[in-house]
């Protein structure tokens, strides 16, 4: 897998999921809910990092969920997430 990057023009972290074309973005905020407060940018990047196997599952199951082509991109919430985390 891909292990992704930070986006700073998008305040937000992104990995190409297995098997998927597209990138999958996940936002500051969403980081912020699963940590418990307004992380910086590396704290986000340590987190996936600590949880690849979850936000692997999370997008996965999305884009199943949404039928998402290929190709297209899409965004991860805290609650997408949160359902992988369970799934553990």
């Amino acid at each position: 897998m891909n292990t992704g990057s930070w986006r700073a023009d998008l305040d937000s972290f992104s990995f190409q999921p297995d098997g998927h074309d597209g990138l999958c973005i996940i936002h500051r905020r969403a980081f912020g809910t699963l940590i418990g407060h307004a992380p910086l940018p590396a704290e986000c990047e340590r987190y996936f990092d600590s949880h690849c196997a979850a936000f692997q599952r999370a997008a996965v199951a999305k884009i199943q969920r949404a039928r998402l082509a290929a190709p297209e991109n899409f965004h991860l919430n805290s609650r997408d997430i949160g359902r992988a985390f369970v799934a553990d």
